[in-house]
């Protein structure tokens, strides 16, 4: 008995864990609801000169749509996949240690390879220059930032969203073992991350802009349904492991 109330005291001290997992989990669907406006409306520059133009004409929509919304998006990885692990690492402590591991990785890599204010910065250059030197120099600088980015905007492969897929394919693969989430929840996050993996494919494949809609669109679409349903589950936990952590108060 004092070993269970013990192990439920221990669970109730990540309530406020749970709450900002489940907030964050919202907030990626914000995001990425506001990420895919953007694009419709702001289409991406295909070459180093047409970025430097864009973020002169206006820096925030430059930022922006450099993928900028994903920094915060990816910070809020870290609290959604640190929450799930600690709800879920009772029903497979070694794959969700795996799954946290890819996750955070494809985080790391993402943050070190993604950066629009380096790209603003080589565009302010750009526009002070006086010489062709000084400009050919600064759009082979632009070119290696794009190059850099690994995104799908610019013809690159990103290896920080494949790792953060696998983790997602995993901890929803967990979820069917255990009964903290729905299998609704479960079956939507496997075809989600599933879908996002054959993202991964896509790229290698080809460059159709049909498969790539085909592939994209129903993803995300099935991306933030499974944010909402995490967030919204994680949330409720926090609310009832406070309740439980006042109880034994």
């Amino acid at each position: 008995m004092i070993q269970f109330i013990n192990a439920e005291t221990a669970d109730s001290a990540y309530k406020n864990l749970y709450k900002l997992g489940g907030a964050a989990a919202w907030i990626v669907v914000a995001l990425t609801l506001g990420e895919i406006i953007g694009f419709t409306f702001y289409p991406q520059p295909s070459t180093v000169s047409d970025w430097f133009t864009l973020f002169q004409s206006n820096k925030i929509i430059g930022l922006f749509g450099f993928w900028g919304l994903e920094i915060p998006m990816y910070a809020m990885f870290i609290m959604v996949f640190l929450a799930l692990y600690i709800v879920l690492r009772k029903t497979n402590p070694g794959l969700m240690a795996i799954a946290l591991a890819f996750a955070l990785l494809g985080i790391g890599i993402f943050f070190a390879t993604n950066n629009p204010f380096s790209m603003l910065s080589l565009s302010n250059q750009y526009a002070a220059a006086t010489t062709d030197a000084q400009r050919s120099t600064l759009l082979a600088a632009g070119q290696a930032v794009l190059a850099n980015t690994g995104q799908r905007a610019v013809g690159g492969f990103n290896v920080g969203l494949l790792l953060v897929s696998v983790a997602g394919l995993i901890v929803s693969s967990i979820m069917f073992q255990s009964q903290t989430f729905s299998r609704t929840t479960a079956y939507v996050g496997i075809l989600a991350h599933a879908l996002s993996l054959a993202d991964c494919l896509r790229q290698a494949l080809t460059s159709s802009e049909i498969i790539t809609l085909l592939v994209i669109l129903p993803s995300a679409l099935l991306l933030m349904t499974w944010y909402v349903l995490v967030g919204r589950r994680l949330y409720r936990l926090g609310q009832i492991e406070g309740k439980m952590l006042h109880r034994q108060a």
